[in-house]
């Protein structure tokens, strides 16, 4: 469905997948779990653009359940990669993620094989994808970020918060190493500009959103 002009979610991949139009470029912001290249692609097709549109496929984080369609993707359509720097080994496979303590995540690990894939771009913080800034938010992983569309005030979350029933929460605890750090992200983004959020799980959060986001991290403090 598309949720704002030029800025497109794609349902039943198990994590959101956001694209994002400008002109005839696309951006995928994160894959989703292994096996929904064709789905992400099929969806870019619904809207009029090509697998060729699609430039560059942006990482939020290494969890699977967002990288994993990403080595598909790339060889449909030579997109380039970006991740943060502190991800960047994780997900070209340089080095071995670090075990989860959750026996849930444990086990897709060892049913879902994720394809290393080159990283194209190691991203830092205010570094820019397009018109998106990048923010980094660590904790819920090291180099977990946010993406700030200031012209048109959303801001892409990952999992550092998710709005999902009517209540905005931060990230999962048990896939959450450092709750610490992840609360220190949630205090960070409190201090920016937007009016529309989308998490890697769950819904949109608007009118108001960056309202919101402060509300909620007051109260964790």
């Amino acid at each position: 469905m598309e949720i704002v002009e030029g800025i497109h979610q794609v349902d039943g991949v198990n994590a959101n997948v956001y694209v994002v139009v400008e002109g005839k470029q696309v951006t995928l912001i994160d894959t989703g779990m292994p096996g929904n290249s064709g789905k992400i692609l099929n969806y870019v097709g619904t809207i009029g653009l090509q697998a060729s549109d699609v430039s560059q496929i942006v990482l939020t984080h290494h969890h699977i359940d967002h990288v994993g369609s990403v080595y598909e993707l790339k060889k449909a359509t030579n997109a380039k990669i970006a991740v943060h720097e502190e991800d960047a080994d994780f997900v070209a496979g340089k080095k071995a993620a670090p075990k989860n303590k959750n026996i849930l995540i444990r086990a897709l690990s060892s049913v879902f094989k994720i394809k290393p894939v080159e990283v194209d771009t190691r991203l830092k913080e205010g570094d820019r994808v397009g018109r998106l800034i990048v923010v980094h938010t660590p904790g819920h992983t090291p180099g977990s970020i946010c993406l700030h569309d200031v012209q048109n005030k959303v801001l892409f979350v990952g999992d550092a918060l998710r709005y999902a029933g009517g209540k905005l929460e931060g990230p999962n605890e048990r896939f959450t190493p450092d709750m610490s750090l992840a609360n220190q992200s949630i205090q960070k983004i409190a201090k920016l500009d937007f009016d529309l959020m989308l998490s890697g799980h769950g819904d949109p959060l608007r009118p108001d959103a960056a309202k919101h986001v402060r509300e909620f991290s007051a109260s964790r403090t």
